[in-house]
């Protein structure tokens, strides 16, 4: 079973449990195999100080690395920051980016922090008008696997078959793992992304991402929901009394932060 704790990361720890619509085979990557994914990962990411430019390098080398999958996409939900999409190949980004709804693969896999997977679309009865645009982009199989990179951000790493019925047990495997590593990477890549910032900023001041991010943090601490409903409530209470919402999210930072001091 794979679990996805995070070190120090403040993940979900989430637990992955298959969801298919057919019998899985009995097959498995590798060791080898898998060793030459998570290495070609970790090559691709590992000196990276930008988030967005790693999520493009990470789903070009997924869509080389595993057998079977013709493209890959990432999309990412970060606190205080628009949805990201990533896509090996940009006529299928449609396909991972939130605008178009919240029903398919991607955030089906990000809400129920459970791998998603469809041996063949032809047949798919969920997700009906995401499905719709996946067959005529040419995709048949679809599998999506939930990483979480950090306390403020979770996503969804994409697989597409233009075959159906390739994406099997092997591939799931696969992902699950590349999902783990991968998100530690990513995490990595997002506190020197931070740092980078800060160096450039030596009167200390906060930008709004930041400040929304600690605000996040709080609300999620103090409810126990992920940070996509942090932000919820965040935003809620931004609508709800008319102030913009980095002002929100300074007034609870600092009402914590006195509190604290008292």
């Amino acid at each position: 079973m794979y679990r996805g704790s995070r070190g120090g990361g403040g993940g979900s720890g989430a637990v992955l449990r298959l969801r298919t619509t057919t019998e899985p085979s009995t097959e498995a990557p590798g060791v080898l195999e898998t060793a030459a994914l998570l290495r070609e990962v970790t090559a691709g990411l590992i000196a990276s100080d930008d988030f967005d430019a790693a999520l493009h390098r990470l789903v070009r080398t997924v869509r080389d690395a595993i057998p079977a999958v013709t493209w890959c996409g990432v999309t990412v939900l970060r606190a205080g920051a628009p949805a990201s999409v990533a896509a090996s190949e940009p006529r299928l980004g449609d396909l991972d980016d939130v605008r178009h709804g919240q029903d398919g693969p991607a955030m089906v896999a990000i809400r129920s922090r459970e791998l998603v997977w469809s041996a063949d679309l032809r047949t798919e009865t969920r997700w009906r008008p995401w499905t719709g645009r996946a067959l005529a982009l040419g995709v048949r199989g679809v599998l999506a696997v939930p990483v979480d990179v950090d306390e403020h951000v979770v996503g969804s790493i994409n697989l597409y078959a233009r075959q159906p019925g390739v994406l099997t047990a092997s591939q799931q495997l696969s992902a699950m793992l590349l999902a783990e590593h991968a998100g530690l990477l990513l995490g990595a890549v997002r506190d020197r992304s931070r740092h980078s910032g800060a160096a450039g900023e030596p009167d200390g001041t906060l930008t709004a991402g930041q400040v929304i991010d600690q605000a996040v943090g709080v609300i999620m601490t103090q409810r126990g929901c992920p940070a996509t409903e942090a932000l919820r409530v965040l935003r809620s209470a931004s609508a709800a009394l008319a102030i913009p919402l980095r002002d929100v999210a300074e007034r609870l930072v600092t009402s914590v932060a006195r509190r604290r001091g008292t």
